[in-house]
């Protein structure tokens, strides 16, 4: 019983870990340097996404949208309109 109780203590445990680490992405970088949300579609739309949305979060662009016919979030560095994250 304790090995079942340890065991899923430890699988909860690297659960939680995993989803801190994805929502910790963040871009750190000055307002001013940042591509405008028109550009960051561009950008998207080159890499294959249809955009729905794009908003601010933790300071990087998250694109809503479609691609390869799935629903996706994707988060972009606003400088350089690299992906560094996907939800």
């Amino acid at each position: 019983m304790k090995k079942i109780v340890v065991a899923t203590l430890l699988i909860s445990a690297s659960f939680a870990g995993i989803a801190r680490a994805e929502s910790s992405t963040s871009c750190d970088v000055a307002k001013d340097k940042w591509l405008s949300e028109a550009a960051m579609k561009a950008k998207a739309t080159e890499l294959g996404f249809e955009v729905r949305q794009i908003k601010v979060e933790n300071g990087c662009y998250e694109v809503y949208g479609i691609k390869d016919g799935n629903k996706v979030e994707a988060l972009f560095n606003p400088e350089t309109g690299t992906q560094v994250g996907e939800d």
